[in-house]
């Protein structure tokens, strides 16, 4: 029974942050500060979750095969190659590595 307690104020909770997302008024979201910061923010936390699912094992820092993949996944970045073929170098890097045993 919790776990749908839980599966509900999860629900409720969301609805309330969409909510309240929607009642900000326009002229705070014009402001450039807050501008600033919309573009930025989903770049920082798309980089933080990167580096924690790459360089963390649970608690434990760990350099292994994923970091081959995403320095993979850089020089293609930086080559300005579509985004699947960047997702596709990781992979395969990736794969490559621990076949080898990394």
């Amino acid at each position: 029974m919790s776990t749908w307690i839980a599966i509900g104020a999860t629900v409720l909770g969301c609805y309330a942050v969409k909510l309240a997302g929607l009642l900000v008024p326009a002229g705070v979201l014009e402001r450039p500060l807050v501008r600033r910061l919309a573009a930025l923010l989903p770049v920082a936390l798309l980089a933080a979750l990167t580096a924690q699912q790459t360089f963390a094992d649970g608690h434990a820092l760990v350099l292994d095969a994923r970091l081959a993949g995403l320095a993979a996944a850089a020089v293609v970045l930086l080559l300005r190659a579509p985004f699947l073929l960047v997702v596709a170098a990781a992979v395969v890097v990736t794969a490559g590595v621990r076949a080898m045993g990394g």
